[in-house]
């Protein structure tokens, strides 16, 4: 008895026992009547029993039919189960996810989109580079990286995250010892903390409407990390230039005031980019879109 045989009558059979229709069975399969008919009597031979009742006008399965349907449906669904476990391994997000993200943005935006898929995708790791320096995404091993600038990314493929807008911030305490802020050309006057790195300032620029100005301003401390300036403008040093992603909290809880926001200041964009071979791997497609999600909604909140 050739047992791969019996796998095929098996499969055969227990498609005509749910459909109680060779014919039914036969386009199940996709198979011809003809060969269903035959797969069942070859089937009959091998066992030497009886499985099936046919007239002209229905099928009756035999009791021994019935008990052999029992063994014919647990092989079957093992053989389904299998086929599904092959597909979730090529569909479902396993494997180790390298993701490299400038310091601040990627611990304020970035890390909490990681913890959230993380605890949703238990067979992924993640490993996380904060670092504020250029990446090649096709020279280097990482599987994503977050850039911010004003252009596109030069190399690779990439998805747009959101719109990153700057401004000027300080504490209620700071403000409370000068006269209110109205226009731009009131700001000489004033201490600022900037930043130093790819969004290094020489002057701050402004526009409205039709108006365009840039303002030089005397900076009294100088530094590459936003929270360093954050904090600096919290302990009431001076004005600080900040993007709104890493104030808003702070904005709300009322420590810290923006100046002028009728006035828009630079917008920086940030980007996901990833190599163009590999985005159709689950575990990075569907960080992407997680990230570029969440941050859109918490964008627009």
């Amino acid at each position: 008895m050739n047992k791969l045989d019996n796998l095929t009558a098996m499969m055969v059979f227990a498609n005509v026992v749910e459909t109680l229709s060779y014919t039914e069975a036969a386009n199940q399969l996709n198979i011809s009547k003809s060969a269903v008919s035959k797969e069942i009597s070859q089937l009959e031979i091998r066992l030497g029993a009886k499985l099936l009742q046919r007239t002209t006008r229905k099928i009756q399965v035999t009791e021994l039919g019935l008990t052999y349907y029992q063994y014919c449906h647990r092989i079957l669904q093992e053989i389904k189960n299998s086929e599904q476990f092959i597909r979730q391994v090529h569909e479902d997000p396993v494997g180790s996810l390298r993701i490299a993200a400038p310091v601040t943005f990627g611990s304020q935006c970035v890390m909490p989109v990681v913890n959230q898929f993380i605890k949703n995708n238990i067979h992924i790791t993640v490993d996380l580079d904060l670092t504020d320096r250029p990446i090649n995404i096709e020279d280097e091993h990482y599987d994503v990286a977050i850039a911010i600038d004003r252009e596109f990314p030069p190399n690779g493929s990439f998805k747009p995250l959101i719109d990153i807008e700057w401004g000027l911030y300080a504490s209620e305490k700071y403000l409370r010892t000068c006269p209110d802020i109205t226009h731009p050309d009131q700001l000489p006057r004033h201490d600022y903390i900037l930043f130093r790195g790819n969004a290094h300032t020489i002057a701050l620029p402004f526009h409205k409407d039709k108006q365009r100005i840039d303002v030089e301003v005397h900076c009294r401390l100088r530094a590459n990390n936003s929270t360093a300036l954050l904090n600096a403008a919290l302990d009431n040093l001076g004005i600080a230039y900040l993007p709104a992603y890493i104030t808003d909290e702070h904005v709300q809880n009322g420590s810290i005031i923006r100046l002028l926001p009728h006035w828009q200041m630079e917008v920086y964009k940030s980007w996901a980019m990833f190599k163009q071979s590999q985005f159709n791997s689950p575990r990075i497609s569907l960080f992407v879109d997680s990230l570029q999600n969440t941050l859109r909604t918490r964008a627009a909140q």
